[in-house]
This record gives structure tokens, sequence and C-alpha cells, in this order.
């Protein structure tokens, strides 16, 4: 079990607090310090679709050029998330082939429950 995204997001540190008391074998990996591979967003792009992994509302979409914004598909967020890992929404919580998106304690406390 793997949690990524990065440390100093409040709502991954509130994930990592939960994880922590609730499931403390847990591996972290921060992609800022550890990186991110084309391979492993592909895969949980092809999860869950690009359209949940790949955050609109955040600051740093907003400060992409017109051009980066503009006819975003697949392919083209993908690359958009390397190149600009914030873009990801968080925390990304990896168990096997199963992925969560973003932390609510009910929502954690159902997938850990089933």
């Amino acid at each position: 079990m793997t949690l990524y995204g990065i440390k100093n997001c409040d709502t991954v540190r509130k994930a990592r607090k939960w994880l922590d008391k609730n499931q403390p074998n847990i591996s972290f990996h921060d992609f800022r310090e550890d990186g991110l591979d084309k391979e492993q967003l592909t895969h949980w792009v092809a999860l869950i679709g690009w359209e949940k992994l790949f955050n609109k509302r955040s600051t740093s979409f907003r400060n992409l050029s017109d051009a980066d914004k503009a006819d975003i598909d697949q392919d083209k967020a993908i690359e958009l998330m390397l190149n600009h890992p914030t873009l990801i929404k968080r925390p990304v919580l990896v168990v096997d082939d199963k992925i969560q998106v973003g932390f609510k304690e009910a929502d954690y406390q159902a997938w850990f429950n089933s």
C-alpha cells in the first residue's frame, strides 16, 4: 500500500494522519521528491480515468498557458501531470490495482472495512 502526494499539502497531511492511526503499514511517495513515471500515471488513468485524476480546480491549472488548458485529452493530461505533478488530485492511495483519489475519512473507513 502506498499513499502518493506532496507532503506539505493539507489534504495529504490529513490522509497521512488518518492512515498512521488506522493503517500504519502504508508507505508514502512524494511526487516532488520521489518523482512519478509515465507508466505509473498511465496505469492510474487506465484504472480511474484522467478526468478524476486531473485537478482543473488547482492553482497549477489556473497558471497554465491557454494553449495548455485547451483541448485536453488523456494523452495531454498525462503529459501535463508528469510536467506539473501538482495537477494531480491528492492524495492518491494505491492498494494493488485499486486506487482512491482525494481524502474523506468516511471513504477511507469504508474502503478499508470492505
